[in-house]
């Protein structure tokens, strides 16, 4: 079955017919779309529909840079670039008037680039030694969120791309870079670290004298370079975090502006439907631009195939006729596709009755992975196509 002939047929076959549309080539070639954020499950091909976007968009004549914070390193591979890292890298035999670049988040390295932006030289290399910096750049919980917040804000500030692409980390986590200015500012504004920080003079003397006591005591538990290292770290917080604060809220509004569009993506099975249907639901909820719901990989009968019931009953009378019969085997096969092509156009069916707002677009699965350029543009073609 060709290529072609799965394109004509794929989206008739699942996309419900009260919902909207959902057409991509028009989204990528609008110049007013600036940001696409990709986000939706584990297992569901947001990676490869980020790159796949980003690649049709840069061959359309965008200037496009793709942003993933997934940890596989599959978008790196069906590039070709032998590594992905915090900077744009530019990637090859992108034909077209546009060009492409890729780059994989980097926390830590996102978090060093603000800190030496935001500080004195010194300040900056006591901060960047401190242990205290060191965990809460590489393992505090919504650090990773956070930094991609910063990076998006960098790489639009910059003005060196017309459209920038974000793929998400998977599951429900892919949202938690829309609280991480609060969280960070629960952190940074908690009572602990204003006790640390209180200043000793006024009223508030008294008080500092009684955190005076509690820090003793810590010092005889902990040792006094441990608190030591906590109040240096805590005494740099006011100097580079509060801008920190203040580009997060900045980006947070990028979001939510015209220019921004989010796209769920989904398989056509359950678990993921249900995942996207909390993402659209928070992101409406936030009034995030929702732009709609791709239902990846679905299954798509080839034109002409038996119905359920015609290959049920042809593989039921081989059967007894023929017991053993090649031929009763695939009309099985096709009975097994048939029953499962019902089930997807069932959930998404179910998905678009309860959102019956957010356009749909339904792509295809391939029949292997997508490794190189050539299998990202099928993606592509795949993905644009509508009936």
């Amino acid at each position: 079955m060709s290529t072609r002939t799965r394109l004509r047929v794929g989206p008739l076959a699942h996309r419900p017919s009260a919902a909207p549309v959902l057409d991509l080539d028009r989204l990528i070639d609008d110049p007013s779309t600036r940001i696409i954020v990709c986000c939706g499950s584990g297992g569901v091909g947001k990676t490869t529909t980020s790159a796949a976007l980003a690649l049709r968009a840069a061959e359309r004549g965008r200037t496009v840079v793709v942003l993933t914070i997934d940890p596989a390193r599959r978008l790196a591979q069906s590039m070709g670039i032998d590594q992905l890292d915090n900077t744009p890298r530019p990637v090859g035999g992108v034909s077209g008037d546009g060009s492409l670049d890729a780059m994989m988040l980097d926390m830590k390295s996102t978090f060093d680039e603000v800190v030496l932006s935001q500080a004195t030289p010194e300040k900056a290399k006591a901060i960047l030694s401190n242990p205290f910096y060191i965990a809460l750049s590489s393992s505090f919980a919504g650090t990773q969120e956070y930094m991609a917040m910063e990076k998006l804000g960098q790489l639009d500030s910059k003005g060196d791309y017309d459209l920038i692409v974000v793929d998400t980390p998977p599951s429900r986590n892919a949202l938690d870079f829309l609280d991480a200015p609060d969280r960070l500012s629960s952190f940074l504004d908690g009572r602990f670290i204003k006790m640390l920080v209180l200043p000793a003079r006024g009223p508030a003397r008294i008080m500092s004298a009684g955190v005076g006591l509690i820090t003793g005591a810590l010092s005889k538990i902990l040792g006094g370079q441990f608190l030591t290292d906590l109040q240096t770290f805590v005494a740099a917080i006011d100097t580079v975090f509060g801008g920190f604060r203040q580009r997060a809220q900045k980006t947070y509004a990028l979001l939510k502006a015209p220019g921004t569009a989010f796209l769920v993506v989904a398989a056509p099975e359950p678990d993921a439907l249900r995942e996207a249907a909390y993402f659209v639901e928070r992101l409406n909820g936030d009034r995030m631009p929702l732009a709609g719901l791709i239902v990846n990989r679905a299954t798509i009968p080839p034109a002409g195939e038996l119905s359920r019931a015609s290959a049920l009953a042809g593989a039921e009378h081989l059967e007894e006729q023929q017991p053993g019969s090649v031929t009763a085997g695939l009309l099985r096969l096709r009975f097994d596709r048939a029953v499962r092509v019902q089930r997807e156009t069932q959930l998404t069916e179910r998905f678009s009755a309860a959102h019956p707002r957010v356009p749909v677009a339904v792509v295809p699965a391939l029949a292997g992975d997508v490794h190189d350029l050539d299998g990202l543009r099928e993606v592509g073609d795949l993905l644009t196509t509508t009936p």
